[in-house]
């Protein structure tokens, strides 16, 4: 499957999140670079003389990727807890994932869900990924700078960053900082609202469906859709590895509909 979770490894990382276990496979530290490789390089000959080199704007960018997917683990977690159900943090080369595994107080019993729960904790992720770049946004408008990352999104985040204009920030450590956190969680937590399932969008649509009493398998038929129109249009804007990661994904969605998957 397209999302399995990776196996445990040596090299994976493991600590404690604001008291949620929370393990990294070494397998996000190498997509991370792959993804962060071009803009490491644009950051490097933006600042030229001034910039620390490639290397170390790239580790900048996997700190920054890093936080931004640990905060939008943690609104799935918080949420999950708020339910009285426990979960852990698991970051790997798909992003991350909220697992459950237990109720809050324990006694072996299972927590049960309804809808609306479940589109609570679905929305949670991307709502604290992009409030946290909005907020970071905010504050570096307020002292008097602008976040140059709106300019490499889509048309109208382009024209929010025109609006928050202010001097370039200084430095190009401090560039990075900003810009390498601000660009990931706002386009991260768009894309996961695309109602494709298993993204925060599928799963959303999919509590959506259920409180309206529809059928399970037409969240799956809707992420047939919305992953076609995704993929084109990634692949006519020349986004190659966009488009593949959505077939991909509508490939999984038409499989689950016609085995008759149900809520999950």
């Amino acid at each position: 499957m397209l999302f399995q979770q990776p196996g445990e490894s040596p090299y994976d990382l493991r600590f404690s999140c604001l008291g949620f276990p929370t393990r990294i496979s070494w397998s996000f530290w190498l997509i991370a670079v792959v993804l962060g490789y071009d803009l490491a390089r644009l950051v490097d000959r933006l600042f030229g003389v001034g910039s620390p080199g490639v290397l170390p704007l790239l580790m900048i960018w996997s700190g920054c990727i890093l936080v931004s997917i640990l905060i939008h683990e943690l609104g799935h977690t918080v949420a999950f807890r708020r339910y009285g159900i426990e979960s852990s943090i698991l970051l790997y080369h798909f992003g991350g994932l909220a697992i459950p595994y237990g109720t809050r107080r324990g006694g072996g019993r299972e927590a049960r869900l309804n809808h609306r729960q479940e589109l609570i904790i679905a929305a949670a992720g991307p709502a604290f990924q992009i409030g946290s770049a909005v907020l970071l946004t905010l504050v570096v408008w307020w002292a008097g700078y602008r976040v140059s990352a709106y300019g490499l999104m889509p048309g109208p985040l382009a024209e929010v960053g025109e609006r928050l204009a202010g001097a370039e920030l200084d430095g190009a450590a401090l560039f990075a900082i900003v810009n390498f956190f601000v660009l990931p969680s706002i386009m991260w937590g768009l894309l996961n609202l695309i109602p494709v399932l298993p993204l925060d969008g599928g799963r959303i649509a999919q509590s959506l469906i259920g409180l309206g009493g529809g059928n399970p398998l037409q969240a799956y038929w809707l992420g047939v859709v919305a992953s076609a129109v995704v993929a084109v249009y990634a692949f006519q804007s020349g986004q190659n590895f966009l488009g593949i990661f959505f077939v991909w994904m509508g490939i999984d969605n038409y499989q689950a509909a016609q085995s008759g998957g149900g809520w999950r």
